[in-house]
């Protein structure tokens, strides 16, 4: 079962702080897919956590890594792109392997071709341009650990 939350940001700044919010409430084990169209903040998004999360290098698309790993003591990061690759091709990622990490936060961009590995519990968010600079970004939990993630950055924003 999902539930939807729905955040407005109107600058890349913004986007970031939205990210730093949400990375103050990370635990670790978590799964995030993102998805929107090429240029709708993803992975700015995707730099805000990482920042927040202490990662020395900033990601960058991983379009053409595919996978990058970021760690940062005992906290790991994978920002994974998944733009072009079919789910046949996902395999080859390492996907289940990371899945085995239960502290790894993990942030999926593209990720359909992950369907049929998709975890139950785990935070879907669509990024969708607005015009101009502002992007609405709808947030649906799918399980207990995504819902209190949602809910958590969903008040955070609307104090």
């Amino acid at each position: 079962m999902s539930s939807e939350k729905v955040l407005y940001t109107s600058s890349a700044q913004q986007t970031r702080q939205i990210a730093r919010d949400f990375a103050a409430l990370l635990r670790g084990g978590e799964i995030v897919f993102l998805r929107g169209p090429i240029g709708a903040g993803k992975t700015v998004f995707v730099k805000g956590v990482a920042e927040a999360l202490g990662m020395r290098s900033s990601p960058t698309s991983a379009s053409f890594s595919l996978m990058k790993r970021y760690q940062k003591g005992k906290k790991t990061l994978f920002h994974i792109d998944l733009f072009r690759l079919s789910e046949g091709e996902v395999f080859n990622l390492g996907f289940e392997e990371m899945l085995e990490d239960e502290k790894a936060v993990i942030l999926a961009e593209w990720p359909d071709p992950l369907a049929s590995m998709m975890p139950q519990d785990r935070l879907e968010m669509d990024f969708t341009l607005c015009g101009g600079d502002e992007r609405r970004i709808a947030l649906r939990a799918f399980g207990p650990v995504s819902h209190a993630l949602a809910e958590g950055l969903w008040k955070s924003q609307n104090k």
